[in-house]
Formats: C-alpha cells, structure tokens, sequence
C-alpha cells in the first residue's frame, strides 16, 4: 500500500508538469512595436529566405510601376513604399482623397489572402506644430488609410502607426533630412507601408508553391 500511494504521488507530479510540446504561442502583432513587427516573423531556414526574397524582388518591381518609392530590406524580404502625405491628403487635412483612394488600390490584393502578408502604416509628419499637434494629426490620417483598406479588404493583418515628427526621412547618405525648408518638411510629411511575409507566405515558400498568382497579379 504505501508503494501504491509513492505511484500515486509520481503520477499526480508528472501530470501537472506542462508538456514540452505545447502549442505555439499566438503572437498578436498589435501588441508589437514597429521593430519587433518589422523583424518577425523570421524564415526557418536559407532555402526559404531565398525563395521570400525572390519573390519579393519580382512583386517589388511590379509595385515600382505604380509608385518608384519602392525598395526592399530586411536582406530582400520585406517590400517598403512611402507616399508624400501630399498625394493623400489636403494641407492639415484628415480625409483620404481620391487620388490617394487610387494611389492606394494596388496594395489591396497583399491582403486577400490571410496570413500572407502583415502591413504596417507608419503616418509621419514635419515639426510644424506642437509635439501633440503633430501625433494627433499623423493618428488621425493613419486611421483614415486604415478605415479605408477596411472598407476595401481585410485588416486583420494590418497594425497601424502614428508617429509624429519624431522620425524624419532620410536622404541618399542615411542622413536624416532636417526640418529647415519648405522641400524638405515636404519629404518628411509620408505614409510609409512595409508588406512583411507572414506564416502562409513562409508555408508557401517551404513548399516552393510561391508565386505570382497567389496575389492574381500577372508576370
């Protein structure tokens, strides 16, 4: 009897132990700074970083068509584009134009299927105004684009950010481009988007089944 109960007791102990295979934490990306969304998630392996960047470097040229502020990072995975807050909206304005509306559409396909791609909305703007002037501003004009994508798709995967003046762009030499004329506050008023692979992408590219026509864009 008393080995009985030492079994028991073993038993009681191993099962209250979590298992090593537990399931894979869920990850909620708007919980994330911009960097930890911009770093992950990350390619298992060489092979699949290849094929992402292959096909990031061919989807990349297609969205250079419609607008040349197009590059990519992040070794070639991830596809970066910045629109001047001019071509979006009005002086001090909060409302999407049409011809953001149009600059906009060709982003719209990187989200019909879930888990391929995450966006990231980064609205900046020069320094005139107060330091809350300009964070209030670049909120309202990032959930304008996000109310927008809503309304046209899907943000499930979509994490919007609005940061003021407090990152300005950069020139050709890294250098951040400062304030001090009217060109260059110009520069500084953006909408970056970063179209980052996501877990089906990653699937996908294990597979080698990634191409063009997951997103119905044609070579």
């Amino acid at each position: 009897m008393r080995y009985l109960k030492y079994i028991l007791a073993v038993l009681v102990v191993a099962l209250s132990v979590p298992t090593i295979h537990a399931k894979k934490k869920v990850v909620d990306i708007y919980e994330l700074t911009f960097d930890e969304n911009l770093e992950t998630p990350i390619p298992a392996n060489d092979n699949i970083a290849e094929r992402i960047a292959q096909f990031q470097g061919v989807v990349a040229e297609k969205l250079y068509e419609k607008n040349p502020n197009t590059w990519t990072m992040r070794d070639g995975e991830v596809i970066m584009m910045t629109f001047p807050a001019s071509q979006l909206f009005a002086p001090n304005d909060t409302v999407l134009t049409e011809v953001g509306k149009v600059a906009l559409k060709p982003l719209l396909p990187f989200l019909k299927t879930p888990g391929l791609y995450k966006m990231l909305l980064l609205m900046h703007s020069d320094d005139t105004g107060s330091d809350e002037y300009t964070m209030e501003l670049t909120r309202c004009r990032v959930n304008a684009v996000y109310d927008w994508i809503d309304a046209n798709g899907s943000v499930d995967f979509v994490v919007p950010y609005a940061l003021g003046a407090t990152t300005p762009s950069v020139d050709d030499k890294g250098m951040e481009i400062p304030n001090d004329s009217m060109e260059n506050r110009k520069k500084n008023r953006r909408l970056e988007i970063y179209l980052v692979p996501e877990e089906s992408m990653m699937e996908l590219a294990k597979k080698g089944k990634i191409d063009l026509k997951i997103l119905n864009i044609k070579k």
